[in-house]
């Protein structure tokens, strides 16, 4: 069998498939069963608005946060702290692990450390001049 490499100037999600295909199938075969079960939080406002949340996903024992926002006008009254909590409930209540996550020096380093997280990785550089932190608490 011969293959070309193409470079994709506008990528789209059916070309993304065509990656993803053969990684999965070749994890079906390999690797333990993946089945990624979504989590959502949704922090809501005196109206009943959404103004922010957590959202992840748990796969292989984990729970993954992959984005946790709380408005800058409702920040400092620990509603990012009951967020995650509240997902580390429901990480124990479905037998995780632990829960991981990255952030970005600019962003949340110390209070995911406050909540007991612990850097297991870092990218320095990234973006330039500063670095990306992989975090993680096991339960």
């Amino acid at each position: 069998m011969s293959a070309q490499i193409e470079v994709v100037a506008e990528p789209t999600s059916e070309h993304r498939e065509a990656i993803a295909h053969p990684l999965r199938e070749y994890n079906r075969r390999h690797g333990p069963p993946l089945t990624a079960k979504p989590v959502g939080i949704l922090l809501k406002d005196e109206t009943g608005t959404s103004v922010g949340g957590l959202w992840g996903r748990i796969a292989y024992d984990w729970l993954f946060i992959e984005l946790l926002a709380v408005p800058e006008s409702l920040r400092g009254k620990n509603h990012g702290a009951a967020l995650v909590t509240e997902a580390e409930e429901i990480a124990r209540r479905e037998g995780c692990l632990g829960v991981w996550l990255d952030t970005y020096e600019f962003q949340s380093r110390g209070f995911y450390e406050r909540l007991g997280y612990s850097v297991f990785g870092a990218l320095d550089d990234h973006p330039a001049g500063s670095a990306r932190f992989f975090m993680k608490k096991r339960l």
